[in-house]
């Protein structure tokens, strides 16, 4: 199972930072809209430095992604990108727009769960339905939106990777139990 971490664009307090990087997390995604670019730039190398074997993503910013040498998450209406040029992240709301992120390495359905202001869940069984019916993809599938230990064990299927978290991982007392309770949860 994956575990990335997608920050939640509420700046940084290292207490918080350094919780959620020493919790047994596989990737982290910077979405730090906010942070003007040599600001974000200089977090994405830090956090390269303070966690070395962490996957690292830095979400619509294609300059920041090149300079730090991470990959880049592409949200919605982001412009393509060329093949090739950056390990690429896209998200993935309707099976239909899946021949366009072919190209893409990761991609991260959601919103699978309530969560606030995304819009309607899918559900687990949507999800299921979702994954067996998409054609053979050799990037991860990770699952997104109001996920957390008590049920992602719903979300087991051969074609899924993992999960993504914001709220549940760093809004957590103790990111580094989360991240042991969804392993414990998706055995």
């Amino acid at each position: 199972m994956f575990i990335l971490a997608i920050s939640p664009g509420e700046g940084y307090d290292e207490a918080r930072w350094s919780r959620v990087l020493a919790s047994g997390i596989d990737g982290l995604m910077l979405r730090e809209k906010q942070m003007e670019t040599g600001a974000l730039l200089g977090f994405a190398l830090r956090v390269r430095d303070e966690a070395p074997g962490l996957e690292l993503w830095v979400n619509g910013r294609l300059d920041v992604a090149l300079a730090a040498g991470c990959g880049l998450h592409a949200p919605e209406a982001y412009p393509e990108v060329p093949e090739g040029l950056v390990p690429l992240s896209r998200p993935l709301h309707d099976p239909a727009s899946f021949p366009a992120r072919r190209q893409a390495q990761q991609l991260i359905l959601s919103p699978i769960f309530e969560t606030p202001g995304k819009g309607p869940a899918l559900g687990a069984a949507t999800l299921r339905t979702w994954l067996e019916a998409l054609p053979p993809f050799p990037g991860r599938l990770l699952a997104l939106g109001g996920i957390g230990p008590s049920n992602s064990g719903e979300l087991r299927h051969r074609r899924l990777g993992g999960v993504a978290m914001i709220r549940a991982l760093w809004h957590a007392p103790d990111p580094e139990a989360v991240v042991a309770g969804l392993r414990e949860s998706w055995r």
